[in-house]
């Protein structure tokens, strides 16, 4: 009897998976649930996972290593999916595949299995994963094999002893992790409906926060972000202590459409508060440590690697090749920024980094200024030459040079200030 590793949330479908893979391909299972900071009961869910028929279920602490190797290399890149989703769900999941092929390889497996659908992203990005890291193992998808209702899985579940929740099931689906909450379905299958209160877990409505604000000082040692109100911490629980405070305040609800790599646009609901506040503040402290070119070329790399991630393609050569770039443009950004929370709005109010590219002598208009003024007509001239010349050519006026031929004196510049 060989042996498949299933990534195991404890929940209907990967319930349901445990004993279908037993019945269908006979094939001995083993769970694997990974903890990335989405508060459940891990002991509770090995011990369901063993009631069920796993041969072993494993339950790994990954909480650190999702929010240092995952999340804040996605921070340091900037990667937010078309411009609001900070990819909460879409970082756990390399994550995850490779706890899963690890494990295939100490437990003897010959496959992996997983319980995502066939018209989410989930799907391929496990499936992606696992070609990335263990090209020879096989994967498993039941959800996408069994083709049932809901109906149809609960009566399955309910034949054969799978535990069902009595009360009437939530319509939305969830998932959730130290970066981000994600909901969908029911109502929210309508775009044009408000999403109703239910919705939200993490952040309470701005209309109901404290009537004062309130602010937070986060550190950042070469774009990582390490300490909040001088405070250092662990990156988990940073950001788990983020998440509280900004969520009292009611920051960090996105409310979007998106488009899936399977061509589907979806309506998502995503709570992201302490994502939204470190991409916010790390933005301003990249603005003041990065020159010019460098940000403009890096809010490109920013939405590549975004995709990357989002398509599934974390152990690709090219997100690698893109770390390169980002870790390079870290270096000079340490500093600390200050940012309020106010009834749902992050807004940065101060920063300062002791390699600042902000200047005083030179940005301000008072005594101190050292700025050579005089320098700026040259500048304008140059900078200003192929316009001036464009229009004189379409203007087709007596200042207009002729074509191939200069009709300016020897040594004389053709860009001369008027």
């Amino acid at each position: 009897m060989g042996k498949v590793v299933l990534a195991y949330s404890g929940g209907l479908d990967t319930s349901v998976a445990i004993v279908w893979l037993r019945e269908q391909y006979r094939l001995e299972v083993v769970t694997v649930t990974a903890d990335v900071g989405d508060h459940k009961d891990v002991a509770a869910i090995r011990q369901k996972a063993l009631d069920l028929g796993a041969s072993e279920a494993l339950v790994v602490d990954a909480r650190r290593e999702f929010a240092a190797g995952y999340a804040f290399r996605a921070l340091r890149a900037q990667a937010v999916y078309q411009g609001r989703y900070p990819l909460s769900a879409a970082l756990s999941r390399p994550l995850i595949a490779r706890l899963l092929v690890e494990t295939a390889r100490k437990v003897g497996a010959e496959a992996i299995a997983h319980g995502c659908t066939g018209k989410g992203n989930d799907q391929v990005r496990f499936d992606v994963a696992t070609a990335a890291l263990a090209p020879d193992l096989r994967v498993i998808a039941p959800v996408r094999e069994w083709a049932w209702s809901r109906e149809e899985e609960i009566e399955y579940a309910l034949e054969r002893g799978i535990p069902v929740p009595a009360t009437k099931k939530s319509p939305y689906s969830i998932d959730q992790n130290l970066w981000g909450r994600s909901v969908e379905c029911g109502v929210l299958e309508d775009p044009w409906a408000e999403p109703p209160d239910d919705v939200w877990a993490w952040t309470c409505s701005p209309d109901d926060a404290p009537a004062e604000p309130e602010y937070v000082e986060v550190g950042f040692d070469a774009g990582t972000p390490v300490s909040l109100d001088g405070r250092v911490l662990p990156p988990e629980e940073l950001v788990a202590e983020l998440n509280r405070l900004a969520g009292r305040h009611g920051v960090g609800r996105i409310d979007m459409i998106e488009d899936r790599l399977v061509g589907i646009k979806s309506r998502e609901v995503y709570e992201a508060p302490a994502a939204t506040v470190l991409l916010q503040a790390h933005r301003e402290l990249e603005g003041m440590c990065l020159p010019r070119e460098t940000l403009a070329f890096k809010a490109l790399v920013a939405d590549r690697y975004a995709e990357l991630a989002y398509f599934g393609l974390w152990y690709a050569p090219l997100r690698e090749a893109l770390d390169a770039f980002v870790d390079a443009t870290q270096a000079a950004v340490t500093g600390v920024v200050r940012v309020k929370l106010h009834r749902g709005s992050c807004q940065v109010v101060g920063r300062k980094a002791p390699k600042s590219l902000y200047q005083f002598d030179l940005a301000t208009y008072d005594r101190g200024d050292r700025f050579d003024h005089r320098a700026a007509e040259g500048f304008i001239a140059l900078f200003g030459l192929p316009t001036r010349v464009w229009a004189q050519v379409q203007r087709g006026g007596t200042d207009a040079p002729s074509a191939g031929k200069s009709r300016q004196p020897a040594g004389k510049a053709v860009g001369r200030a008027v």
